[in-house]
């Protein structure tokens, strides 16, 4: 008996778990995809490292957390920043100097500061200490179209089929208690 109830208990936790992650995949895709993949949590927007000019301090492939500039008007040596370059590139550096209003920056990992000075218009936010290794690969591949589709499938497969197997046993249940009814 109690073994049945464990079943059960966790076959409605299995249909749960399932189903609160296809939620959570759908509503991150969809978020992204409407947000142009800017990915914003609580005000702060989630940006995927590319490279490894920040490591060891911010590894190549994590999630860093960005707080927004709003108008701030001057950051500090040693401040890490998320800024536009004149290439429309975003990138993430520290804060070497600051000169005439104008910063210069330099990955903690580069052997020269940047070829470029940041303006304040530029600066899209500072970066709050918050990074989640690795984590930026599967948001570069959820942001892709093939991503997307794979992660909002799977967790709906997974489902689907988990139920079918339900429906099954329970299809199977009911003829095994049919059949004992007949010879009784």
């Amino acid at each position: 008996m109690k073994g049945k109830r464990m079943l059960k208990v966790l076959s409605h936790f299995t249909t749960t778990l399932l189903f609160i992650v296809l939620l959570v995949t759908l509503f991150s895709v969809i978020a992204m995809k409407a947000s142009g993949g800017e990915a914003s949590v609580f005000g702060y927007q989630l940006k995927t490292v590319l490279s490894g000019s920040m490591e060891p301090e911010i590894q190549t492939g994590s999630i860093v957390a960005i707080k927004n500039a709003n108008g701030q008007v001057t950051f500090q040596k040693g401040d890490i920043i998320t800024f536009r370059t004149n290439d429309d590139m975003i990138v993430t550096h520290r804060i070497a100097e600051v000169e005439d209003g104008q910063y210069v920056t330099k990955g903690d990992a580069n052997d020269a500061a940047d070829a470029e000075q940041v303006s304040q218009e530029n600066v899209i936010g500072e970066y709050t200490g918050f990074t989640l290794p690795y984590a930026g690969y599967v948001m570069n591949f959820a942001n892709s179209s093939e991503g997307g589709a794979i992660l909002l499938v799977l967790p709906g497969v997974g489902l689907l089929l988990y139920s079918i197997i339900t429906i099954w046993r329970a299809l199977r249940k009911i003829d095994q208690s049919g059949q004992e009814a007949k010879t009784d």
